[in-house]
C-alpha cells in the first residue's frame, strides 16, 4: 500500500497538502439512505476510551516541531530502524528519524491491516529476550505501582520516538472499584504522527501493536487514545483497551489536507485504518 506522503530529508518535514484552507463543495444531492446496520458500522461512536474534543477545527500540520537528537535518541532509532529493516528482509534504509518513518510506510506496503499489526509487534519481540514476557508478568504483575511504574518509564526512554511526554494521573478500573493512578503518560504532539501524516500509520504501526504488546504479551493492559485535532495521545497503563471496532479511532476520516484520499469523501472511514472493513464488521455481527 503506498503511502499518501513524500519521503523528506530534511529536518522540518514539508507536508504534500495544498495550500490555503480546504473546502469542500456541497453534494448535488443527497446520499442514498444505507440500512440500519451500516449506518451504525459507519458513525463514530462516543465511548468512554476515547476523548471528544471541543476544539476548532485548525491545521495541526501548520507549525511543525523541530528535534534536535541527541546521541542516545539517535542510538535507539538507529536500533529499532534495524529491526524494522531486519523484518523486512534486511532492506537498506536512511539513518535518522526520516529513515525510521520510511521503514514503517514500506511495512504498510502490500500488507493488510493486521498483517501491519503483526509486522510490528514482530520487530517488538525482537528487541526482547525470548523469556522476557513471562518474567515481566511475574516481576510486574497488574498493580498499581507497576502501572505507574511503566508510565514513569515511557515518559523517560520514549520522548526519541513521540516527542515530549508527562505523566499525569488517569482514572483506572481495578479490581471492580474506580482508582485514581499516575499512570497516564500525555504526549503533547506526537511526532512519529506529525512525520507520517497518515491515521492508519498511526493506529496499525503504532496503537493497536503497542496495545496488544503491553496488554497480551506483558500482561499490562494499555490503551493509547490519540487526538487527531492536535497531534496528542493520552496513553493510560492499566486500562483495558476496546476491541477495534468498538474505538473511535475505527471511523476516522483521512487527514484532509494530508491525504489525496480524503477527497473522495471527506466523511469516509480512512480506508487504510481496516484494509478488511466489511469483513471486520461481518465478524462482529455489525453487517
Amino acid at each position: 500500500m503506498q503511502s499518501c506522503r513524500q519521503p523528506s530529508r530534511t529536518k522540518v518535514w514539508p507536508r504534500c497538502r495544498k495550500s490555503g484552507l480546504h473546502s469542500f463543495a456541497p453534494q448535488k444531492s443527497p446520499p442514498k439512505a444505507r440500512p440500519a446496520l451500516l449506518h451504525l458500522a459507519t458513525s463514530r461512536p462516543e465511548n468512554k476510551h476515547t476523548k471528544s474534543s471541543t476544539k476548532t477545527s485548525e491545521d495541526p500540520f501548520a507549525e511543525l516541531e523541530t528535534y534536535n537528537d541527541n546521541f542516545v535518541d539517535r542510538f535507539f532509532i538507529g536500533y529499532f530502524a534495524k529491526k524494522m529493516s531486519q523484518q523486512l528482509g534486511g532492506v537498506p534504509y536512511e539513518p535518522g528519524y526520516d529513515g525510521f518513518v520510511e521503514l514503517s510506510k514500506q511495512i504498510m506496503d502490500g500488507r493488510n491491516s493486521k498483517q501491519q499489526q503483526q509486522a510490528v509487534l514482530g520487530v517488538l519481540d525482537a528487541l526482547l529476550p525470548p523469556d522476557a514476557p513471562t518474567t515481566f508478568r511475574k516481576i510486574f504483575p497488574l498493580k498499581q505501582w507497576t502501572a505507574e511504574l511503566n508510565a514513569a518509564i515511557t515518559q523517560k526512554f520514549f520522548a526519541w520516538l513521540v516527542g515530549p511526554l508527562e505523566v499525569q494521573e488517569a482514572e483506572i478500573e481495578y479490581k471492580g472499584e474506580k482508582k485514581m493512578w499516575r499512570s497516564g503518560v500525555q504526549i503533547k504532539k506526537c511526532r512519529y504522527l506529525e512525520q507520517s501524516g497518515c491515521k492508519g500509520m498511526c493506529i496499525n504501526m503504532c496503537k493497536i501493536p503497542t496495545q496488544t504488546f503491553f496488554t497480551e504479551t506483558f500482561g499490562l493492559p494499555l490503551t493509547m487514545k490519540p487526538d487527531f485535532e492536535d497531534l496528542s495521545c493520552e496513553m493510560v497503563f492499566g486500562e483495558t483497551p476496546p476491541p477495534i471496532h468498538l474505538d473511535e479511532v475505527y471511523h476516522e476520516p483521512c487527514f484532509t489536507k494530508n491525504c489525496v484520499l480524503a477527497d473522495r469523501d471527506p466523511n469516509l472511514p480512512c480506508p487504510k485504518v481496516d484494509t478488511q472493513r466489511r469483513k471486520t464488521l461481518r465478524e462482529a455481527g455489525m453487517l
